[in-house]
């Protein structure tokens, strides 16, 4: 593979904060496709930037400034034309990386972003469920045809007018869940910026969303998104999931509730 990598104009970028316990994973799996391997980290207290380091990557610091603006900045230090995104907590299996190489192989691809499906894996599972939820996000796109919106809860790419999209074939490996207790202090932060970016654009959600977030987002989750294919640990963290989205939800109302009791000088 080492022609691959001195060949391929393709740059592989990972945002990453305390992530040295899977982060060596997700960079093996990549050294291969790339010889500008990026990870832009805001500030790890564990062994992350040795570990990135020591696989090769180039490492950058910057400020957490959200996950879209976060993206940018990280587009912004990539070398080649043609971009890859990946999580520190995802992995490229070999498949999907043979599949990407081989998009070059003759030259330039035929099309100008590539959409790949993200299967998470549980604790306790060796690969994704057959069955198991996915999303397809774009993460393989040319620098000049895309960008990640620079929304700091939303982290998707923006493609162009005209851009020609395809799907690869191949799954990336999500490793999302160290633990029940990881996952939920996780979604409990992101329910903070959550309820900053409802604040910013100055919606409004109706406190009945209250009474139904929880069971509706359990059962988008358990039912929709197929957690009841995984068991008892489907169930657990669809649990997880409705908690979050009705956590959101809270936390939204909290701050308009405080906000109107200083406004009639009740604080």
């Amino acid at each position: 593979m080492s022609t691959t990598r001195r060949t391929l104009p393709l740059s592989v970028f990972i945002i990453a904060r305390n992530e040295g316990d899977r982060i060596a994973a997700t960079l093996r799996a990549l050294r291969d496709l790339t010889d500008d391997l990026i990870v832009v980290d805001s500030g790890s207290t564990d062994d992350t930037v040795a570990v990135a380091e020591r696989l090769g990557a180039r490492v950058i610091h910057n400020d957490w400034p959200g996950y879209g603006p976060q993206k940018r900045f990280a587009e912004e230090q990539c070398r080649h034309p043609w971009l890859l995104n990946v999580d520190a907590d995802e992995v490229v299996p070999a498949d999907l990386a043979a599949e990407i190489a081989a998009l070059f192989a003759r030259g330039e691809p035929d099309a100008d972003a590539f959409r790949i499906r993200i299967a998470e894996i549980f604790p306790g599972e060796g690969k994704p469920h057959p069955l198991a939820y996915a999303l397809s996000p774009v993460r393989l796109y040319r620098s000049d045809k895309g960008r990640y919106s620079p929304s700091p809860v939303h982290d998707r790419v923006q493609l162009v007018a005209g851009a020609r999209v395809k799907r690869l074939k191949g799954t990336i490996h999500h490793f999302s869940v160290r633990s029940l207790g990881d996952q939920l202090a996780k979604l409990n932060s992101y329910t903070d910026a959550l309820a900053d970016d409802l604040d910013a654009r100055g919606e409004k959600v109706s406190t009945l969303r209250l009474f139904v977030e929880f069971p509706a987002a359990f059962l988008k989750a358990y039912i929709g998104r197929r957690h009841a294919i995984r068991g008892l640990y489907g169930f657990m963290t669809a649990m997880n999931f409705a908690f979050y989205r009705y956590l959101r939800i809270a936390k939204h109302v909290e701050r308009r509730l405080v906000s109107r009791a200083r406004d009639e000088g009740r604080l």
